[in-house]
């Protein structure tokens, strides 16, 4: 019998509806969890137990008389630090927050409440989640369950790494530059970076969405039902679309066109297991009767460094409005990456915001003539725990995202899904990538390998 800590959302409220199990036992399974795992993996930055067990308990009166707020009502969910929650300090990762506390709680955190789930508390990230790794000024360093000698990759670190773990079934993660689907690819779990404004947020800004991160797709399925409602605090939210997520997943894979990319054309290549893994994915997709054909490298490494040059720029705006006593608290590796910006001029910026525009170009051009593309999430396995990009060089910080950050100036929706582990047992991801606005495609697209992938291995104990 799967423990209740490793349990699905959707089996968990199938067991509430029923009088099986309670949300208060689902809570306190939760807990016991990040009792007996953060210690070792770090990946709490807030815990709200006693809420949470309130709140479970009103959850369960509801499910009593049958009358739950949705599909999805007394399930535990995390929450990743820069997404607001009321009354919680959003520090962004960075010992140079001022922890003020947050006044209302942002869009995605308030869809989730208006749903019933139980937040259990906020998960840990980078400074600025300008990094794709675990470590942070501020929460310390974040570990990979499956071995915590190894990165749980970023900025979504807690929240995968959470994930795996058991600390709940459901988490919320933001993606910039492949931060959902990263740390999902290196744990092992399901993420989704959905079209930007798909899923309301605030506040948004250009390639930066919210996504449901879990270990099933009919989970993130449940989340998106939820997730998409509007919320007039989103400027560039796209128009509400009444789609019932969780029941259109199924997908005929026959005569679907799908691209397989090896080689994007810039930064490191794909190990030899992470190649493989993908290659034996694009198999299992022809053998369902889909048509896989390979796209020739489509980025430039002109292009991905304007990209880097440009989240240089912007997040040195930032930091350089900080008094000098809360710069000083800042993670250097991060501080020494934005400060190249400081050789730009403001012809530099319209330049690499025009090469960022055609890096758009170049991924909308690849996808034509197929339906879908398939690649590696990551080029390589998790990398060591304690450098916050592999080889610890900020000049070359970028170099494992490339091919999950083209897809965020794309606005394409992209998911991470599990395709087997390398030689160490460590998780390899498969991405999916779609049309501009087919975020159901996606999710059906990952819910088919889903049921047609090799059996997985166990979740890690601690």
């Amino acid at each position: 019998m799967t423990a209740i800590h490793h349990m699905s959302a959707k089996t968990l409220t199938a067991a509430f509806s029923s009088g099986a199990l309670s949300p208060v036992e689902a809570v306190r399974a939760c807990l016991a969890r990040i009792t007996a795992w953060d210690g070792k993996i770090n990946a709490m930055y807030s815990l709200d137990a006693a809420g949470a067990l309130d709140e479970a308990a009103a959850a369960e009166r509801r499910w009593r008389a049958g009358t739950p707020k949705s599909a999805l009502d007394g399930v535990p969910i995390t929450v990743k630090d820069n997404i607001a929650v009321r009354g919680v300090p959003m520090p962004i990762g960075t010992a140079a927050s001022d922890m003020t506390p947050s006044a209302a709680d942002a869009p995605p955190v308030a869809r989730m409440r208006e749903a019933g789930c139980i937040i259990i508390g906020k998960t840990t990230m980078p400074d600025y989640g300008m990094l794709a790794s675990g470590v942070s000024s501020l929460h310390g360093i974040t570990r990979n369950p499956w071995n915590t000698e190894r990165n749980p990759g970023g900025s979504s670190s807690g929240a995968a790494a959470g994930l795996a773990a058991g600390y709940a079934p459901l988490a919320l993660g933001t993606d910039i530059g492949g931060s959902v689907r990263l740390p999902a690819a290196y744990n092992g779990v399901f993420a989704l970076k959905p079209s930007l404004g798909r899923v309301p947020m605030y506040p948004p800004f250009l390639g930066r969405t919210v996504g449901p991160m879990t270990r099933t797709v009919t989970d993130a399925a449940l989340m998106m039902k939820a997730l998409t409602r509007p919320d007039a605090r989103d400027f560039m939210a796209l128009p509400y679309q009444d789609i019932d997520w969780p029941a259109a997943l199924d997908m005929d894979l026959a005569g679907k066109r799908i691209g397989l990319v090896l080689d994007i054309g810039v930064g490191l290549k794909p190990q030899a297991r992470v190649r493989e893994a993908i290659e034996a994915a694009a198999v299992v997709f022809a053998g369902a009767g889909a048509e896989v054909e390979p796209v020739e490298p489509f980025v430039t490494a002109e292009l991905f460094s304007a990209l880097d040059a440009f989240f240089q720029a912007r997040l040195l705006a930032d930091f350089e409005v900080l008094p000098p006593e809360r710069q000083a608290r800042a993670l250097p590796f991060v501080v020494t990456w934005c400060q190249r910006a400081e050789r730009l001029r403001a012809t530099d910026a319209a330049r690499n915001l025009a090469l960022i525009m055609l890096m758009r170009e170049k991924c909308l051009a690849a996808i034509e003539g197929h339906d879908f593309l398939l690649m590696p999430t990551s080029p390589i396995t998790a990398y060591d725990a304690e450098e916050p990009a592999p080889g610890n060089d900020p000049i070359r910080s970028f170099e494992h995202i490339v091919f999950t950050a083209p897809f965020n100036q794309s606005e394409q929706p992209a998911a991470s899904i599990c395709c087997g582990y390398d030689d160490d047992g460590l998780p390899i991801g498969l991405q999916i990538v779609g049309y501009r606005f087919d975020d159901l495609g996606v999710l059906q697209m990952a819910r088919a390998y889903e049921k047609l992938r090799a059996p997985l291995h166990a979740w890690p104990e601690p």
